[in-house]
């Protein structure tokens, strides 16, 4: 298990960092420690209201994706939608590839047809 502040910790955050740094403009990013691990959130702009979220557990040596579509309920308190989640990955490298994709819009694409273009099939 890592410590949050193990330089093995921090230096493959920081290698995710500088991969998604290009999306700066796009995304404010918060990173955040938990018990049993860590997490990025991206937070979108102002393209769409969108989350997406980085884990990896202390326990486990791959990374899960997820993207929340943002809404606002009737008092004005955020619900998040899961549009997309991934599980598994087990290299920065799949990782950063996967996230790029999301960015780009598969997460968007993934829950468009699932929910509206099945049910004209039906």
């Amino acid at each position: 298990m890592e410590h949050k502040y193990s330089p093995i910790l921090q230096a493959e955050i920081e290698q995710i960092l500088e991969n998604i740094k290009q999306f700066n403009k796009l995304f404010s990013i918060n990173i955040e420690y938990f018990i049993d691990g860590w997490a990025l959130f991206l937070f979108e702009k102002s393209i769409y209201p969108r989350q997406i979220v980085i884990f990896k557990s202390y326990n486990h040596n791959s990374f899960s994706v997820k993207s929340f579509e943002v809404k606002s309920n009737n008092n004005g308190k955020e619900e998040f939608e899961e549009l997309y989640s991934i599980k598994n990955l087990n290299t920065i490298d799949l990782l950063i590839k996967e996230l790029k994709e999301i960015i780009y819009g598969k997460d968007i694409m993934h829950y468009t047809s699932k929910n509206y273009f099945d049910n004209f099939k039906k």
